[in-house]
This record gives structure tokens, C-alpha cells and sequence, in this order.
């Protein structure tokens, strides 16, 4: 018998409050819209390792990407060396491998109450993983083809020159072959002519790629969040991962049950740190820099307690592209940044960060031991690699630090000259490295892809407003 948690429970209620005013926003722009689309979506960056880059359609091309930036339609994403990962309202993910390039052609909702997603891939190497959701339809497009990916399915797309080679990791995708549509089960592989010169070809069997252990954690880090969700019976699942990583509900005495994230003192407030993302048509979008920060910051209320700091409920209806609502239910001692007054001029920068403390991140130190940093509220801090965060919060809330022995570990691949290489993307363990384990300063360019914040929030200045370089409603 599986035990639930007062943490499930807490998870559980939180999903039905996210359920109600999801479905409130759906009825209420239906009666109104088309019966077909809508383009009304919660989009999201989820993750970003490396050297990412977005081009949001304001007309300044690519920029460096950071994590929770709002993803809206005709949007392209780029990988160099690096990796990143898009999650869709439902838990759906799309992640990209390095070198790669996806646009969003389509980003809409039927008038059933699903979706619809149309991704376009570019080149290099792409993973979609869907959850089981009712009423989603989900295109994959590139070179001549347009697949239906239906839910509950899982694939790997490699785009190469002359060549493109579907997975089926999981679920069967349907294709139109010689003889009419085939239904293409799990574990085999489609091969499709670019130039669309031949029929795909079907192989019996999928090929390992060294990108696919990283797909298969980022997986399973989302599957326990639609475990905690399905207890409630809904499908919404709203950055839930990333909150009961990062964070846990307590009873803060008179204010009640809040949700807070780890290594954060009294100290710290929600809004110190962050990034105003300017989309054309829509204005500015609050971007937090921090891991978790998606939900809170696009629906409920932070609320600071006297004796334990800011806490967050869930509460309200939800808040697209155009966050700023957020700010007007905000209680407490904090700074509340401002607001850019105009759109960006000729030659200003379209993401402007505010950083009224200074950015406080965790990180490794040396080539052996993480050290988790009080008020890092956990930026820096790498997805579901270093177990659970509690006890070591509540000793860097204490102590202003804590540490754990760590070493890099990269998927192996046998090169031409029969050496063993590094490929895929690194990840952090904890304790020492075993013997056969070569250490982080031997991989090579691995570091250049840590799970530490990206280097536009990383090495923003302490000015209030700076920037990291030079649609439609969401």
C-alpha cells in the first residue's frame, strides 16, 4: 500500500486549487473566442544548462535565454553548448540536445479545453516526452514531414543533412508509409529522406545515444510530480516538480500554511532578484531566476511572516505572459521593483534585470564539494542530483553554509580511436568518485554545461536595472 504524505496531500489540494481557475480562464474565453483556438498558453523554459538562446520575436534575434522565460508563439529556441528543456501546462516536455534549434509555430487551445502545439525542428537533436492528457494534440514538424505525436508518447528526433531519425521510446507513432498509414510501435526506429526523395524506412530497434540518460532523469523527475497530481485526479501539474524539489509546505504559526523554498532565511524576498522580459504586443514579463519559480510567480500570493520570511499560497486565477498582477497582492517589507515605463528603444536591451540584493547562488567549489549558500533560495542548485535539500538548508539557513562532497559524471562512448570519451551531459553526485571515474577537470568542456544559473543572471550587475545583452497573449 503506497503511504501519501502530508507533502502528497499538500501537492494534492495545491493541484485542484490550480485546477479551478485553469478551467474558469478556459469556459470564460470560449464563450467569447473562436470555438476552435484560442491562443491563451503557460509556456514555459523549465531548464537551461550551458549556452542557451532565445528569439523571442521582438526583433532583436537571438539572445542568451534564462530559465522561466515565458515561450510564446513563433518563438525559436537554440542550443550552442548546451541543453534546455520547454514544459507545457501538463507536464509535457520538450528538450533539446546541443547544437540544436526548434521554432513554435503553434502554440493554441482548442475549444474542447486541450491544446494544441506545433514544434518545427531545425536541427540537431530534439526529445518529446507527452503525459496522457485528454484533448492535447501535439505536431512535430521538420524537413517535409508533419507527424501527430499522440499522448502518452515519447520520441527522439536526430536531424542530420541528407537523413532524420525518429525514435519510439515509448507509445507508437502513425506515419504515412507506401501502403498508406503505419503505425509505428515503441522501440523501433523511422528513418525519413530530407530531401523526400524516398518512403521512411522502419528499423527494429532503437540505438542508445549518450543524451538519452539525461532525458530518461528529467523523465522521471516529472513523473513524481504526475504521481502527486493524479491523486487529485487532474492533469494540471503547473511547475509542480520544481516546487517540491526546492521547497515544502509548513504551518508558519498564525499565517497558516505556506509553501517556501529551501535556504531561504527571513531575510530573503521573492522579488529582489529577477529579469523584466519585454514581448512585443504584451509588454514586460516578471522572470525569477530561481528553479521553482514559475508557479508562484504567475499564480497565488507571497505573504511575508513575522519570525520565518515570505511565504507563497496558492489562490486567485492564474497569470499569463502579463504577470505584474502578482505585485498587488504583495504584503510585507520588500522592495517592489519597478516597471519599465516604455518598451525597448532602438538599441536598448529587451531583458532588464533587477537585482536590489545582491544574487546570492549555490555552487560548486573546486572540483570536489558543493557548497549550498544561505538566501540562494536554491539557484544553482542542480534538478534532483543531490537528494533531498532539507536538512542541508536548514544548516546553511543556520549556519550561512553547507557542503557536500561531490564529483561530475558524463555518459561514456567508445571513440575512433577506440578510447573511452565523454559524451551527453554531466551530472552531479554525491560523495567521492569512484576509481573508474574520471574526474570533472578531465571532461573537457563539461563545466561549460553546469546546472548553475546561466551566466545573464549569474554575472548581473548590482544595479537596479541592467541588462544581460544585446504575439500573442500567453
Amino acid at each position: 500500500m503506497m503511504k501519501i504524505s502530508a507533502a502528497h496531500i499538500a501537492t494534492a489540494s495545491l493541484s485542484v486549487l490550480l485546477l479551478a481557475p485553469a478551467l474558469a480562464a478556459q469556459s470564460g474565453e470560449q464563450a467569447a473566442a473562436s470555438p476552435v483556438v484560442s491562443k491563451v498558453r503557460i509556456v514555459r523554459l523549465s531548464e537551461v544548462k550551458g549556452e542557451v538562446q532565445m528569439d523571442r520575436g521582438v526583433g532583436r534575434g537571438f539572445e542568451p535565454a534564462i530559465a522561466n522565460l515565458p515561450v510564446v508563439e513563433n518563438c525559436r529556441l537554440e542550443t550552442n553548448n548546451g541543453v534546455a528543456e520547454v514544459e507545457f501546462e501538463d507536464n509535457s516536455s520538450l528538450r533539446l540536445g546541443p547544437n540544436s534549434e526548434v521554432e513554435f509555430p503553434t502554440l493554441g487551445r482548442l475549444a474542447n479545453g486541450g491544446t494544441l502545439s506545433s514544434v518545427r525542428v531545425l536541427k540537431g537533436m530534439a526529445y518529446v516526452s507527452l503525459m496522457k492528457t485528454p484533448n492535447n494534440e501535439f505536431n512535430l514538424l521538420f524537413g517535409q514531414q508533419s507527424l501527430d505525436l499522440p499522448p502518452a508518447s515519447h520520441v527522439r528526433l536526430q536531424l542530420e543533412e541528407s537523413e532524420a531519425k525518429l525514435a519510439v521510446l515509448d507509445g507508437a507513432v502513425r506515419i504515412q508509409g507506401p501502403d498508406g498509414l503505419v503505425d509505428v510501435p515503441h522501440k523501433k526506429t523511422v528513418t525519413f529522406s530530407m530531401a523526400g526523395s524516398s518512403e521512411p524506412t522502419v528499423a527494429k530497434s532503437v540505438a542508445s545515444d549518450p543524451l538519452d540518460t539525461w532525458d530518461h532523469s528529467e523523465d522521471q523527475y516529472h513523473e513524481r510530480s504526475a504521481t502527486m497530481s493524479a491523486l487529485s485526479s487532474t492533469p494540471y501539474a503547473y511547475g509542480l516538480s520544481d516546487m517540491a524539489y526546492y521547497g515544502d509546505f509548513a504551518d508558519l504559526g498564525g499565517c497558516g500554511m505556506m509553501w517556501r523554498p529551501y535556504f531561504a532565511s527571513a531575510a530573503w524576498d521573492p522579488y529582489s532578484n529577477g529579469a523584466w522580459a519585454w514581448y512585443g504586443g504584451m509588454g514586460y514579463s516578471w522572470v525569477s531566476p530561481y528553479p521553482w519559480a514559475w508557479t508562484p510567480y504567475h499564480y497565488g500570493s507571497w505573504s511575508f511572516c513575522p519570525g520565518a520570511g515570505w511565504g507563497w499560497m496558492p489562490g486567485g486565477g492564474w497569470m499569463g505572459l502579463n504577470n505584474m498582477a502578482g505585485f498587488a497582492s504583495l504584503q510585507g517589507p520588500i522592495n517592489i521593483p519597478k516597471v519599465p515605463v516604455h518598451s525597448p528603444r532602438l538599441g536598448e536591451p529587451t531583458m532588464m534585470l533587477v537585482n536590489e540584493k545582491p544574487l546570492v547562488s549555490s555552487q560548486i567549489t573546486g572540483s570536489s564539494s558543493f557548497v549550498f549558500r544561505r538566501d540562494s533560495a536554491g539557484l544553482g542548485i542542480p534538478r534532483d542530483e543531490l537528494g533531498k535539500l532539507s536538512e542541508f538548508s536548514e544548516r546553511a539557513v543556520a549556519k550561512g553554509t553547507a557542503s557536500t562532497p561531490v564529483y561530475m559524471q558524463a555518459p561514456v562512448s567508445a571513440g575512433a580511436n577506440g578510447r573511452a570519451t565523454f559524451a551527453g551531459v554531466p551530472s552531479m553526485r554525491r560523495g567521492s568518485a569512484p576509481v573508474a571515474e574520471t574526474s570533472h577537470a578531465e571532461m573537457g568542456g563539461g563545466g561549460q554545461m553546469s546546472a548553475g544559473p546561466s551566466p545573464s543572471m549569474s554575472s548581473a550587475p548590482s544595479a537596479s536595472h541592467a541588462s544581460p545583452s544585446s504575439g500573442h497573449q500567453h
